[in-house]
Order: C-alpha cells, then sequence, then structure tokens
C-alpha cells in the first residue's frame, strides 16, 4: 500500500497540545497517494465516498456539509437525506459531478482507481483512510483541517482517547486470548498491525494472523485449524461446524463462537469515530467477564 504521510504523529501532538483554531486557506495537504491537495477556501460542499469520512465529518461538526455519500453510509440518522451517489469501485460519476461538490473525500486504493477518475473530472479529492490503529486518529485532525473544524477533531480525538482507555483498563490484567476475526467466508480475517487487530489486542484478545501476512489477508483455511483458536467472530457456530476440520477446535466446543448485529460489523469495520463502540463490543465477547465486573 502506498503511503505518503506528513509527520502525522508530531503534528497530532501540536494540534491536541495547541489551541485548535480556524484553518488558514489556501491550505495544501499530501494525500495517500502521494499527491498534493490544495484547497483555496474552506469547502462548502463535500461528498464522502467512504462510510468512515461520513462519520467522522458528522462527529467533528462537518456534517452540514456534506452533499453526497456513498451507498454504504447509514450512520448516523442523519444521513438518510443525503444523496447517494454509489460506491468507491461502482461510483455514479455523472452524479457526482453534478452535485457540484468543492472537495471529495476517497479512499487510497489505487486499484479501484476512484481518485483518478474523480480528478479527471476536475474535481478537487483527497485520497486516504486510516488502515492502522493510529491512522484513525490522524485522519480525524486531516478532515478537521480540511472543513476548517479543528477544534471538533480535536475534541472528538480527545473523547475517543479518554473513553478507549477506561475501557483497556477492565482487561489490563486478563490473559490474551486467541481470536479469529473473519471478514468474510473467503476466508478474509485481519492481522495485528490492523485497527481492527489492534483493537483485538486493546480488548485482552490476540489476533491468530501473523503480521507477516499483512493488515487484511485471505487465509489458508489450514492456517486456522492450527492456531485453534479459543474465541471466533464473524461466522455462526452452525456454519463453524459443518467447516472442515472446524468441529474440534476450542473455540466451536466452547460455543465461543459470535456473530456481530449489522451495527456492531459497522462500527467494527469503518476506522473512525465508533471506535469506543467498537472495542466494548469485542471486550464484551473476548473477555465477557470483564463486563460483568465493570
Amino acid at each position: 500500500m502506498l503511503r505518503a504521510h506528513l509527520p502525522f504523529a508530531a503534528a497530532l501532538t501540536v494540534t491536541l497540545l495547541g489551541s485548535a483554531g480556524a484553518t488558514s486557506y489556501p491550505l495544501t495537504v499530501t494525500d495517500d497517494l502521494g499527491r498534493r491537495v490544495t484547497l483555496k477556501k474552506e469547502p462548502k460542499r463535500i461528498i464522502a465516498m467512504l462510510p468512515s469520512h461520513t462519520e467522522t465529518l458528522f462527529a467533528i461538526g462537518a456534517g452540514g456539509k456534506l452533499v453526497g455519500i456513498d451507498e454504504y453510509s447509514n450512520y448516523p440518522k442523519e444521513t438518510a437525506g443525503i444523496t447517494k451517489v454509489g460506491s468507491g469501485y461502482q461510483p455514479d460519476i455523472e452524479k457526482i459531478v453534478a452535485l457540484k461538490p468543492d472537495l471529495v473525500l476517497a479512499d487510497e486504493s489505487a486499484s479501484s482507481r476512484l481518485t483518478a477518475r474523480l480528478e479527471a473530472a476536475g474535481l478537487t479529492v483527497y485520497g486516504g483512510t486510516a488502515q492502522t490503529y493510529n491512522e484513525v486518529f490522524e485522519k480525524i485532525v486531516v478532515l478537521g483541517r480540511l472543513t476548517n473544524r479543528e477544534a471538533g477533531a480535536t475534541n472528538l480525538v480527545v473523547k475517543m482517547r479518554r473513553e478507549l482507555k477506561d475501557l483497556e483498563r477492565t482487561v489490563v490484567n486478563r490473559p490474551k486470548v486467541s481470536t479469529y476475526y473473519e471478514i468474510d467466508p473467503s476466508p478474509y480475517s485481519v492481522g495485528p498491525n490492523s485497527f481492527i487487530g489492534a483493537l483485538i489486542s486493546r480488548a485482552g484478545g490476540r489476533t491468530i494472523v501473523p503480521a507477516s501476512l499483512g493488515d487484511f489477508p485471505k487465509l489458508d483455511p489450514e492456517l486456522i485449524v492450527r492456531a485453534n483458536p479459543q474465541v471466533m467472530i464473524g461466522p455462526a457456530l452452525n456454519d463453524a461446524r459443518r467447516r472442515p476440520g472446524w468441529s474440534n477446535l476450542q473455540a466451536v466446543r466452547s460455543g465461543r463462537v459470535h456473530v456481530l448485529t449489522s451495527e456492531e460489523r459497522d462500527a467494527l469495520s469503518r476506522p473512525g469515530p465508533r471506535l469506543p463502540q467498537a472495542l466494548r463490543t469485542l471486550i464484551r465477547i473476548i473477555h465477557p467477564q470483564a463486563c460483568a465486573d465493570d
């Protein structure tokens, strides 16, 4: 994955320790594709092509700027009245252009080519989304700068960090539980350095996926059998029992196989403001006794 970060750790520290004032325009930032993106003035009409961007804009006080969102953006409830413009891989370019956005927020995936396609249509596009735990906070700060909502971004990061730290304290002395997290039955899972893998660790778990396989790898089913996880998140118990070699796995024998609700799945799959909600869900699954003791 191509990365071209600014010194985010330093920028984040300065932003949070200093007083967040108004953004000065023109503003030039470098996105995750290494492109220099310049905003001549504060954007008033924004299109978000990722649910995490949509949720972040609402959480920092910039939701009112959204004139278009991707088809998967369904939170918060205020998204219901906003025009849907397709997805990253199947965007409605005509509809996007017709909405006359002065900023489009896309992901950094070179394979989707969305950023290039929108740029070719004459639009200002920022390509970037969080993949790791710390990048979630970095991206919130960046979106705050882009939209002149730096104070809102700072407040959100501080609030999230506090809530996450309080939740982590409930499992700090508990043993690590080996965990298999299934994104889909292919099976795709999560590595320890992904934001979901980091949340599993903070919930007192340990993903069975080696870091060497990447953040969101497709696994050889034999790896899952060899790892023999204590907890599984994603598949249904009856489905797990039917998979080759799974009936004798620890998680299946003990019934610790958990299907997420659609809301829980969304919160866990979107690197944005609902990270504390996602961590609370994982703690409930991995260390249910911590919730009972809380």
